[in-house]
């Protein structure tokens, strides 16, 4: 079978709403994109435990301390099944890991952020993970196996931090003090409108976005999927009696949705460009906490070797 028969093969399985998986023909274009992807994925659910971990030492009760390192733990975990998907497209996770830390691969804009408040771990929760939710849940379906079925813990998990989250901001915003309810403005004046940015370029700007859904791998442009975002949150930052800082933001009774202002793309193109306010500060941190660990995976290397010999032997 030529390539183009095999192209038009392709899409017709697709477009059955038929999964891919590792072994089965592929585009080339298929494939690569699907690697940035989870690649881009895996290292902003690595990088997403900088800003949060931070707060691990200061959380301001036992039970919030215990809540937090198990979020922690959560975005490593979904690190690991996002990588461990991306290598069945043929990549190794040595070669991925070796791009976040010298720069060269991209993860999501939002992680270049100070944490500079307590109340900005319920920002995270309540607005980037609802954000993550948004656009994951629609991941559940992608055309891509392994990708599909990592998203679907992954988004049963994330649902437990977006919850979190609101229940810090309804413990400063609805129940705490002035200094309390001004520390949840002021962390959702300062994440809102990065939040929007994670759903990356307008569509019009857009490079991938026309073709990832027509191959499945997005059922949503980055618009529809901010909007849906916007739709949602609003009435939540009302129930807390917070104010969303855009001065354009208003129910538009004909479209069924809120109107809102124009995102600052300078500054979006800025962060992916690596000049964001943490993004030196977060490179190395990983790169350090993979020098730091490098007596441990040459100890489970070494201590893999000698039991497989030990196995060799017996049998």
């Amino acid at each position: 079978m030529n390539e183009e028969k095999l192209l038009q093969a392709f899409q017709h399985y697709v477009d059955a709403e038929n999964k891919i998986e590792a072994k089965d023909w592929m585009p080339d274009g298929y494939r690569k994109t699907l690697i940035r992807q989870i690649a881009q994925h895996a290292h902003s659910e690595v990088v997403g435990m900088l800003p949060e971990g931070n707060w691990i030492t200061r959380a301001p009760s036992l039970r919030r301390k215990m809540i937090l390192i198990s979020k922690v733990q959560d975005e490593a975990g979904h690190g690991l099944y996002l990588y461990s998907s991306c290598e069945t497209l043929g990549v190794d996770r040595d070669t991925l890991i070796r791009e976040l830390h010298s720069g060269k691969a991209k993860y999501s804009s939002i992680f270049n952020y100070p944490t500079v408040s307590w109340a900005d771990i319920g920002a995270i929760g309540w607005l980037v993970d609802g954000a993550a939710i948004v656009n994951q849940v629609s991941l559940q379906r992608t055309s891509y196996g392994p990708y599909s079925r990592a998203m679907i813990r992954i988004c049963k998990e994330e649902s437990f931090h977006q919850r979190q989250g609101y229940e810090i901001m309804i413990a400063l915003a609805k129940h705490g003090n002035v200094a309390q309810k001004k520390m949840a403005q002021d962390a959702l004046n300062r994440w809102w409108w990065p939040s929007l940015m994670m759903f990356g370029p307008s569509d019009v700007s857009s490079a991938h976005s026309a073709q990832n859904m027509a191959w499945k791998i997005k059922r949503h442009s980055n618009d529809e999927l901010r909007q849906k975002f916007v739709d949602m949150t609003v009435p939540q930052a009302e129930y807390l009696g917070l104010t969303i800082p855009d001065p354009n933001l208003k129910w538009n009774e004909s479209r069924g949705h809120y109107d809102f202002g124009e995102i600052d793309w300078t500054e979006f193109n800025e962060v992916i460009k690596g000049n964001g306010p943490c993004n030196k500060q977060r490179v190395a941190a990983r790169n350090a906490a993979y020098d730091n660990g490098a007596w441990v995976r040459e100890a489970a290397t070494a201590h893999a070797a000698k039991r497989a010999a030990r196995n060799s032997d017996a049998a």
